[in-house]
């Protein structure tokens, strides 16, 4: 894992520091990925649809960490989550809305319980850091 990728994650766990915030992220993290997923999938052009760009954009920015490891763990985030969404018996738009609704909800009640602001309020590229560090990855690769 490069320094840039333990210093992002190293930071982000600062400002998760508290018990209750961090079981919210690791259930909201998911649920906002998923349901981000599901409301980009809706915009389709061609064989692409929105959600295709944002998975290619994220992997570029994954890429640069030179991290198996944090690319295995997206890849174990993104594929089922792209199936469930390709597959899925309730495919419109609205209950993804709910769903990302009530993820970022939670995300904001962990950080009123926590008395921190959202990282990504700092740092737009938290959003992404996220999703690697709710695996505890910064305690898995030295």
């Amino acid at each position: 894992m490069t320094e840039k990728l333990s210093q992002l994650l190293r930071t982000y766990s600062k400002n998760h520091q508290n018990k209750t915030n961090k079981k919210i992220h690791k259930f909201a993290v998911p649920l906002i990925m998923f349901s981000l997923l599901g409301l980009l999938s809706q915009a389709q052009w061609g064989v692409i649809n929105g959600a295709g760009v944002v998975i290619i954009g994220s992997l570029i920015y994954y890429a640069q960490f030179k991290s198996v490891t944090a690319f295995l763990i997206i890849s174990a985030q993104l594929i089922p989550m792209m199936t469930l969404i390709y597959y899925s018996p309730w495919p419109h738009w609205t209950i993804y809305l709910a769903i990302f609704v009530v993820g970022w909800i939670a995300q904001f009640i962990g950080h009123e319980i926590e008395g921190q602001r959202p990282s990504f309020f700092t740092d737009v590229q938290f959003l992404l850091i996220g999703p690697l560090w709710i695996w505890d990855l910064e305690k898995k690769v030295p």
